[in-house]
């Protein structure tokens, strides 16, 4: 994806939906057991030793794995599962604002993991450019390789929440991509250049309990 400059807030959205989607450069977890409950401690008082030594202990928490991010060293480790949030689950502007940071939130997931599938979960099948990311990530983790940096920094995100014509809203999503990095056994493979600056139109539908994305469409400064 060619470098694009983000547009000013004031811009407003279409509100004729876009043909074709522009491709981005993504596109671009033990207790003690109870003591013996026999005749051996029979006769003992509540306060003595032996009574003591029954209580079960208290458990101790098993501390989550650390994360560790990808590195010419080895892909990603322990990637934290995004969580989308209530608010994303309402049909109003809030909700589709809150929508569309988390959408870029499962991208980054499956650019660290190769894993695609929350993505998949809330994007239509005929989403182009949803497909070009499939693409994209599944291309680096193929045979043991990896993906590094890649991630998506969401500054800003605007809709004025009416409907276009063809049924669809639309959310104007501000962003930043670092340079994607392949890496395999050997080491580096390939890098691309970074996008410091673009704007995204994001189109989704409501489909009666959830958002699902349509379109992506990157506008050209």
């Amino acid at each position: 994806m060619s470098r694009t400059e983000v547009l000013r807030p004031a811009v407003r959205l279409k509100r004729a939906t876009a043909a074709v989607a522009v491709p981005l450069l993504f596109l671009t977890a033990c207790s003690g057991a109870a003591g013996d409950s026999g005749d051996s401690g029979a006769g003992e008082s509540p306060s003595s030793p032996a009574a003591t030594a029954s209580e079960t202990p208290t458990p101790t928490p098993t501390p989550s794995a650390k994360y560790k991010p990808a590195s010419a060293e080895g892909p990603a480790e322990n990637v934290p599962l995004p969580v989308m949030p209530e608010e994303a689950k309402v049909e109003s502007k809030e909700g589709l604002e809150a929508f569309a940071r988390y959408w870029y939130e499962a991208a980054n997931y499956g650019y660290e993991t190769g894993d695609v599938g929350l993505v998949q979960d809330i994007s239509s099948p005929d989403c182009t450019a949803c497909l070009n990311y499939y693409d994209v990530v599944s291309r680096g983790f193929v045979d043991g390789d990896w993906m590094a940096n890649s991630a998506i920094e969401v500054f800003d995100v605007h809709s004025d929440f009416v409907l276009t014509p063809d049924g669809r809203y639309q959310a104007l999503v501000y962003f930043q991509q670092e340079a994607m990095e392949y890496y395999g056994p050997e080491g580096l493979q390939t890098m691309g250049e970074p996008d410091p600056a673009v704007a995204q139109l994001l189109e989704a539908v409501w489909n009666g309990d959830q958002w699902n994305t349509v379109a992506l469409v990157t506008i050209q400064g």
